[in-house]
Order: C-alpha cells, then sequence, then structure tokens
C-alpha cells in the first residue's frame, strides 16, 4: 500500500474509527509505524482540508484493509493516491489484531515495512539498529522554521505566543476563533525572544518524542509563569511543563493512541471522552499529588490506568492536559480547555 520502499521506527496502534488523515498527518507520529485497528481505512478517501500538517507525519502506515472506492462528497483522491503523493511507505492485509494484541502484550517495539524480497537478516539488523524512542528529540525535526502569525478570526482580544513542538492546524485555529492572535515559534525559540513578544499568554504543542530531550524550554516556562502570564500546554507540552516544575516522566508500555479514551475531569466531576497520542506520561503519586512537583496537582486522570491527565498549578495560572482538546474530527468533550486558557488571559488582564 502506498508507495515502495523500506522504513523503520517504533511500531504503535492507533483505535480511532475515523481521523486517519489526521493520524497521518499529526507531527507526534514523527518516527512511528501508526497501526489502525479499525479494519477498513480510507471509506472516506482524502481531502485538503482534514490535514493538521502540510504533509503526512508518520514513518509508515499498516492497517487491514484499505477501501478501494471512497464513498464521500468530500473526497479528493483515494488513501492509496494520498499516500504515493506523498511517498508514504504502508502495507495492508496485515492481521492488526494479532498485532495489537502483541504490542498490547510485549509493549511498542521497532519494526518495519520492507519489499519481500529483502533478506529478514539484514532488515532485521536494520531495524535493531535503529534507536529506541527513549532519549530522542524530535519535535525539533517537526517545528516551524521561522515564526509565523495566525491572526485573530475577527476582533483581536489577546496575543498568544505558541512553541511548536509538532503542532496540530487545529490548535492556532482554535485559539484564533476565540479572538487571539497566534504567533507560532520555533521549539528552540529562547527566553528573551518569547518575552520580546509581549504575549498575553504562552502556548506548548503537542509533539513526538521524549520529553526528557527537551530540556532547553523549563526555563521560559519558569520565567513566563512567574511573571504571571497564563501558560497552557497539551501532550508534549503538558510534559514539559510538568518536568519544569520538577515532576518525572517515563515511557508507557505502549503509549495512548485513539480517539476514545476516558478522562476523569476531577474538578467538575465529569468524564470525557478524549483524543490521545502520547507514548510518555507524567509519573504521578497519591490521590492528586505530583512527586516532585508540590506546586502542581492533578485535575485529570486516564481512566484506562490511572496515569495523570492534566494538571495545574496551586498560584500561578499554569494548566496542561495529557490529550487533545484540539482533536479533529473529535471528540469535542475537551474543547473547553481553550475558553479556560482565554478566560485565564482575560483575568490576568496584563494590559489594561
Amino acid at each position: 500500500m502506498g508507495s515502495e520502499g523500506t522504513v523503520v521506527g517504533e511500531v504503535v496502534f492507533n483505535t480511532s474509527m475515523t481521523g486517519y488523515q489526521e493520524v497521518l498527518t499529526d507531527p507526534s507520529y514523527a518516527g512511528q509505524l501508526v497501526t489502525m485497528t479499525y479494519p477498513l481505512i480510507g471509506n472516506y478517501g482524502t481531502n485538503r482540508a482534514d490535514i493538521e500538517s502540510d504533509t503526512p507525519q508518520v514513518a509508515g502506515f499498516v492497517v487491514r484493509e484499505a477501501a478501494r472506492a471512497p464513498s464521500s462528497w468530500r473526497a479528493g483522491a483515494t488513501l492509496e493516491d494520498y499516500l504515493l503523493e506523498h511517498g508514504v511507505v504502508g502495507i495492508q492485509d496485515v492481521d492488526t489484531r494479532a498485532l495489537t494484541r502483541h504490542i498490547r502484550s510485549e509493549g511498542a517495539m521497532r519494526g518495519g515495512i520492507a519489499a519481500s524480497d529483502t533478506p529478514p537478516e539484514q532488515f532485521l539488523e536494520q531495524v535493531l539498529a535503529h534507536p529506541a524512542m527513549e532519549g530522542l528529540d524530535l519535535a525539533c525535526g517537526v517545528s516551524t522554521g521561522e515564526p509565523y502569525v495566525v491572526p485573530a478570526a475577527g476582533r483581536e482580544e489577546f496575543h498568544v505566543a505558541a512553541f511548536d513542538f509538532g503542532v496540530k492546524a487545529s490548535s492556532p485555529r482554535l485559539l484564533s476563533e476565540r479572538g487571539c492572535r497566534v504567533t507560532v515559534l520555533p521549539a528552540a525559540t529562547g527566553t528573551d525572544d518569547v518575552l520580546a513578544l509581549d504575549p498575553d499568554g504562552l502556548f506548548l504543542s503537542n509533539g513526538p518524542g521524549d520529553p526528557a530531550a527537551v530540556e532547553r524550554v523549563a526555563e521560559t516556562i519558569l520565567e513566563v509563569a512567574g511573571m504571571g502570564i497564563p501558560v497552557f500546554g497539551i501532550c508534549l507540552g503538558h510534559q514539559l511543563i510538568a518536568r519544569a516544575f520538577g515532576a518525572e516522566t517515563f515511557k508507557l508500555p505502549f503509549g495512548h493512541h485513539g480517539g476514545n479514551h476516558p478522562v476523569m475531569n476531577h474538578d467538575r466531576r465529569t468524564v470525557e471522552i478524549t483524543s490521545q497520542n502520547h507514548g510518555f506520561a507524567v509519573r504521578g503519586g497519591e490521590r492528586d499529588e505530583v512527586p516532585g512537583a508540590p506546586a502542581l496537582r492533578v485535575t485529570h486522570s486516564n481512566l484506562y490506568d490511572g496515569t495523570v491527565a492534566g494538571i495545574s498549578h496551586a498560584t500561578l495560572p499554569v494548566i496542561a492536559v495529557q490529550y487533545h482538546p484540539e482533536a479533529a474530527p473529535g471528540p469535542h468533550d475537551s474543547s473547553y480547555l481553550f475558553d479556560d486558557f482565554v478566560a485565564m488571559m482575560a483575568a490576568a488582564d496584563r494590559h489594561s
């Protein structure tokens, strides 16, 4: 399926029934071979609207069956044509149920896709030579090279500086819809350059790789938050915020990837169905404590395994969640978090 070639990466599975184009173009999947658990993928084709970045970001794509004839008035091309256009190596007719059960049992691991005439021993050496995900800083590889601005849709109320560690297009768009001008910054942007923008808020995006390898942003987080500027992070941004305040992160056995993860909001006593895509998590403690970070408390928990899914700071305007409130095509249970971020900026009222 897709382009011919040899690709190697970390094999993970995604449980979403729809949104395969968003999965393909999510920068958080850089370096990974994504296995879709839903058996038929591509049945509504592909289009230019449902993308989260300009090109696919996955290292490879694995499905049980690729639909040959898409059925949607929005379809501009088949999944096969889309993969060919962008040079994505894929494979179909795989028992994805068995593969998923293996990953759940043994954990995410390195793997690859190659032509059938590739010598197995030679290919295995190539797979084993590929670096494991631990310790990898992949954010710089998917981040923008230069800053760019997403203007506010309508009247501008706030200016948000956004770190691009692999930002999905939906995040700046949702902020724009709420009256925010968003300046999207390269992952390596320094503290002085951020403060020179005089932002009303700081947003830290999702992204791939190990958060422990992206320590340089901790200084910026602490200084910006210490000035009373609201900070909001999702996924990798959530992990980086937690680490900046002293928490630890660790590698999950097989990660959380899909659009059906239940999360408990402890403050509202409600359950949100969320879209998630991460292989690392913040280490939690008893009740709502975050070991090593006494100023942080747990605000959300993943109901699958109890891992930390959201945090806030006791005295500073800092919130973060370990999932995608900007998820497209959904679910949209958690979009209120963008409203909360805007409310925090309004409460700070730094320029009144």
